[in-house]
């Protein structure tokens, strides 16, 4: 028998397509499991409340909370959510679908940008670019909450991988197709509604700094599209935003664009203050299982920039896209430090540009080695099936201490589901989807807090003597249970909060 070339061998190494197929399988069933837990944190109840009361009354141009206008982000999540509702019902599944769905459609639009690009095996490096993005931690855990961060990073992604499909039109096309170029300008038209200005400045400011970095000018018919593609970017995102100005005027721009824009960007204002090297530990960490390769992947880069070679492989088209996938990463890097508001999801945008950069340099290891095929397999394949053992086992656990949804269904169960739910060294905005038009709140629609018992008292006293319902610290029980103008029954307690039927003697 002739021996096999190294050809042969690589080819017999090659993952078969019913493998990938199983893992596609994997990847959907990982994305939409377990999305019926409670909600977790303050953010998600309130935005499937919004959503919710938007549902209620038909109106899918202004975003309510409480009743109170709520003007903090675009519509596009709670138009998803809305839709997800009628489907679904109003749940937990309905409220982060849309969500797992942009999830997924962001590691679509790396699949397709490596199916794109000009590496030799442009379909193994798409298929192992996708499943690095689909384990990797950052998208893991946003695709699975009802939050603006992975709604943002889908359109973003879109509209970039859009410019590069246009601006690399491969070997065979004698002149750039206009239509990825025009996708880009309706994926920035979509980021615009997704969450805002940065939905505009980050693809145009990725692109131009993409082409200083690459020491060249855009071509005049894509400096031209700059007028028409705007216009087209505006025209969509007009769908929302011109009723809304329609609407609400001065009160829809102050609130929008002046407070929760630019005094969110220039100052402490929302009490999110970390040091300005925040999100350069938060963005490798998100990047797990990924996280050494990455490391690896970027000191290369540092490595290549300081020996002044263009890049380590002469691979046509590996240059081209590391330069854009470092451009990616720097600009919201750099914005962000310089917010004085910050939270881990927001760099979420920059999560792909990393996994470009850390799916190029495993891509060169796989084809070096099947030890290494095997290995980014195995790691992938752990990742899903730990998050699925998270998913079963612990997160419900995690789900009741930090959600009050059990606390309200089992007062719910007593006879109480008329009574008004209070805070009392607390404020729940978890309750917010959980205890819907039963919060009481202030002239500005705030939750209000409590502090005192004749405070509580009188409030009880003014609804007529009827019980209402306290979420309180399980430290300032005795503070309600030794006061004798009260009568205060602890109905069940979740480990951090009790909720007690309190009534007037």
């Amino acid at each position: 028998m002739p021996e096999k070339t190294k050809t042969d061998r690589d080819r017999s190494s090659d993952v078969p397509q019913y493998v990938w197929a199983a893992l596609a399988f994997l990847i959907l069933f990982v994305y939409f499991f377990g999305l019926t837990i409670p909600f977790l944190g303050p953010d998600e109840a309130r935005y499937a409340q919004v959503a919710r009361e938007m549902f209620d009354r038909g109106d899918w141009v202004t975003p309510t909370l409480g009743g109170f206008h709520w003007f903090e982000k675009p519509a596009f999540l709670y138009w998803l959510q809305i839709a997800s509702y009628h489907l679904f019902g109003v749940n937990e599944f309905a409220a982060r679908f849309g969500p797992a769905a942009f999830g997924l459609g962001t590691i679509a639009s790396l699949w397709m940008l490596g199916r794109r690009s000009n590496f030799e095996n442009a379909s193994k490096f798409a298929n192992s670019l996708a499943l690095i993005a689909a384990s990797t931690l950052g998208i893991l855990v946003f695709s699975r909450g009802a939050s603006f961060d992975i709604i943002i990073t889908f359109p973003i992604t879109a509209a970039l991988v859009s410019f590069y499909i246009y601006d690399h039109p491969g070997t065979q096309a004698t002149r750039r197709s206009l239509l990825p170029l025009i996708s880009f300008y309706v994926f920035i038209g979509v980021s615009l509604l997704a969450k805002g200005l940065i939905g505009i400045v980050f693809p145009v400011a990725i692109v131009a700094f993409y082409f200083l970095i690459s020491f060249r000018m855009p071509g005049r018919q894509f400096v031209i599209s700059l007028i028409w593609g705007t216009l087209i970017a505006v025209a969509i995102a007009s769908i929302w935003y011109w009723p809304m100005y329609q609407r609400h005027g001065y009160e829809f721009i102050n609130e929008f664009f002046i407070q929760h824009h630019f005094q969110r960007f220039t100052s402490n204002k929302y009490q999110h203050p970390q040091p300005f090297y925040f999100f350069f530990w938060v963005l490798p960490l998100m990047t797990i299982p990924w996280l050494p390769l990455f490391v690896a992947a970027l000191w290369r880069q540092v490595r290549s920039l300081i020996s002044g070679s263009s890049d380590v492989s002469n691979q046509t088209g590996k240059p081209s896209l590391q330069r854009f996938a470092i451009a990616w990463l720097l600009v919201p890097l750099v914005f962000f430090s310089f917010s004085g508001s910050k939270l881990p999801g927001y760099i979420l945008p920059a999560v792909p540009a990393a996994i470009i950069l850390t799916a190029i340099f495993v891509f060169e290891l796989t084809q070096k080695s099947i030890r290494w095929r095997r290995s980014i397999l195995a790691v992938s394949v752990s990742t899903f099936l730990v998050i699925l053992g998270l998913l079963i086992f612990a997160m419900p656990r995690f789900a009741e201490s930090d959600s009050v949804k059990s606390l309200i269904a089992a007062a719910d169960a007593r006879g109480f589901e008329q009574s008004d739910v209070i805070g009392f060294h607390a404020v729940s905005h978890n309750a917010e989807f959980y205890a819907p038009g039963r919060l009481l709140r202030d002239e500005a629609g705030k939750q209000r807090k409590f502090y005192s018992v004749p405070e509580l008292n009188s409030v009880i006293m003014e609804e007529k003597g009827r019980p209402a319902l306290v979420l309180i610290p399980l430290r300032y029980l005795e503070q309600l249970r030794g006061d004798p103008s009260i009568t205060a029954e602890v109905i069940k307690d979740n480990g951090e909060l009790a909720i007690v039927a309190v009534s007037s003697k």
